[in-house]
């Protein structure tokens, strides 16, 4: 039998019917009216650069991870999906493109920790805490926490995200936003965790993005 052929990797869209919003690492944003259409590329992102090539069905993949997850923790938060429909899109499209609704988003990444890893095992190093949040002594890198806790960040347009405390966050957000930010990413955290941990998988940190659907 012979090999199938691989596709050629999606490194670049061009959707001249709608209007480019945004052009990130990865995936490629475009508006229309009140809705937004994220395409997930096939580039590939490594410390702050995008790579020369890029993984075939890369963008796919990621997509389908992303629709998992979202329908996977609904009951707990609403998301901004509205269809991955792609009739009228180029056949390339399908399987890696979202219609998502337009929201206003909070100027804070919103990271939960359950493993002293990255920029928080760099944090402990310094200072014995990360984000302000003192931690007990002798743990190793990619040590278990005791419990999950909220580390934010700020929102780089390049380079790397900055950790910050609970208080600069709330400096920006307000406290009560805060609050809720934090509980909701604990929240969402804990329980894809939990159910991630039941297939053998071990989800050692991650970030959550939040905003306000018809905000006026």
């Amino acid at each position: 039998m012979g090999l199938v052929p691989q596709p050629a990797p999606l490194l670049e869209t061009d959707l001249r019917e709608y209007k480019l919003f945004a052009r990130g690492k990865v995936r490629d944003v475009y508006e229309d009216g009140d809705r937004l259409l994220i395409v997930a590329t096939d580039r590939i992102s490594a410390f702050d650069f995008i790579l020369a090539t890029g993984i075939p069905e890369k963008g796919r993949v990621l997509t389908q991870m992303t629709l998992f997850w979202l329908e996977q923790l609904r009951s707990l938060v609403p998301n901004h999906l509205l269809s991955t429909d792609t009739a009228g899109l180029p056949p390339e499209y399908a399987g890696r493109s979202m219609w998502v609704k337009r929201a206003d988003m909070f100027q804070v990444e919103c990271v939960a920790r359950g493993y002293l890893s990255g920029s928080g095992w760099k944090d402990y190093q310094r200072t014995g805490a990360v984000c302000g949040i003192p931690l007990p002594g002798g743990l190793k890198e990619s040590s278990q926490l005791p419990e999950p806790i909220f580390t934010p960040a700020t929102k780089a347009q390049s380079g790397h995200d900055e950790n910050i405390s609970f208080d600069e966050a709330a400096a920006v957000v307000g406290q009560e936003t805060a609050a809720r930010l934090r509980d909701l990413t604990l929240g969402l955290y804990k329980s894809a965790a939990d159910f991630a941990r039941t297939r053998g998988i071990i989800i050692a940190d991650t970030k959550f993005e939040f905003g306000i659907v018809g905000k006026k």
